[in-house]
């Protein structure tokens, strides 16, 4: 049996026999065993442990980008929600809204790739919904798919390391970076905007639990852990340092940042600081851990960019996050102001 049309039509998202042929020829022979649920309307688990529940949508335009596609940010962007929680992502819900019009071998594979990281972190998807509208979105000129799709997920994990929070941070805590960055931000961006720049630089989307599984079943003591997404590090640890009420001071030199990712800054006007990353996430370690988890990660294949940048102080007058560049001077590195890059997950 093969689906008899090339592209999404309003008929099937009708509930009838297009439907059934979209569920069965596409979905289900897509996901195969990473699904929980079989003609039941949800799946069914039995947790005997405290979870953690994460969801997000995803409406990244160009829908496939250097490094991946919405299928797999789908599921490493919802997928790190819960790992950077503590947890082991485990069970995933997703919920498809496609424009008629939509190609079904680049829906197919974009289902591939969410099997693929679902294989890759051992999770699998309990419940799904697809929904066919009709054609609403107007796309960017770089988009090579004129019908949209997006994506919900939810991820659902067993907690493995409890009591991370933004509120923990102690005074001489370690801020761990796990990757360079910038990468998926100045990646998308040039997507979108049809930049005639030749390089390599690609999205850094990537599964967080693959890197800090040991990191998150060990005894060191890790005060939290956040993914450092849209607006970037300086977003994430200025909420660190607000809910902590400390200060943390960076050292600019330390900071890992791809040579692309600072030419495409320099020529637009951006700061990496402020990019989003998909793949980077920032850990807070007591002083008495910190090496041994630094080692512990980077012994990890994938920890080999892992690196410190700097640490927790008290505040004096405002919780900042103080930025010291290679010459020895100090600024503050604000909260990202507006919208920076349209549509990065």
């Amino acid at each position: 049996m093969q689906i008899r049309s090339d592209i999404v039509t309003l008929s099937h998202g009708s509930g009838g026999a297009s439907s059934r042929e979209l569920t069965e020829l596409v979905f289900k022979l897509g996901f195969k065993d990473r699904l929980l649920f079989d003609e039941e309307d949800g799946g069914i688990i039995e947790a005997k442990k405290n979870m953690a529940i994460s969801t997000d949508s995803y409406i990244i335009e160009p829908i496939f980008f250097r490094g991946g596609d919405i299928g797999k940010l789908s599921i490493c962007g919802s997928g790190n929600d819960c790992t950077v929680s503590g947890a082991k992502p485990m069970y995933f819900t997703l919920g498809f809204i496609i424009e008629e019009g939509f190609l079904i071998k680049d829906l197919k594979v974009i289902v591939d790739s969410i099997v693929s990281e679902l294989k890759k972190i051992g999770a699998f998807v309990l419940s799904a919904d697809t929904k066919v509208v009709p054609r609403f979105s107007k796309p960017l000129e770089s988009s090579k798919q004129k019908a949209q799709i997006f994506i919900n997920s939810t991820c659902m994990g067993e907690i493995i390391k409890p009591g991370l929070s933004a509120k923990n941070l102690q005074v001489g805590d370690k801020i761990i970076l796990t990757s360079d960055i910038g990468r998926h931000g100045a990646s998308i961006f040039v997507e979108q905007n049809n930049l005639d720049i030749h390089s390599n630089l690609e999205s850094d989307c990537f599964s967080l639990w693959l890197l800090l599984k040991d990191l998150l079943d060990s005894n060191l003591e890790v005060h939290a852990i956040r993914d450092a997404t849209r607006g970037g590090i300086a977003s994430a640890l200025n909420e660190w340092a607000h809910s902590s009420k400390v200060s943390i001071d960076l050292k600019e030199k330390d900071i890992k940042i791809e040579s692309e990712v600072l030419g495409i800054c320099e020529i637009l006007g951006l700061e990496p600081f402020v990019l989003a990353n998909e793949g980077a996430c920032l850990l807070s370690v007591a002083d008495k851990d910190a090496s041994r988890a630094l080692e512990l990660l980077k012994s990890n294949p994938y920890g080999k960019k892992v690196h410190f940048i700097g640490e927790v102080i008290e505040s004096k007058g405002r919780h900042a996050l103080i930025l010291q560049n290679a010459f020895g001077s100090k600024r503050y590195l604000e909260y990202p102001q507006g919208e920076i890059l349209p549509r990065i997950c």
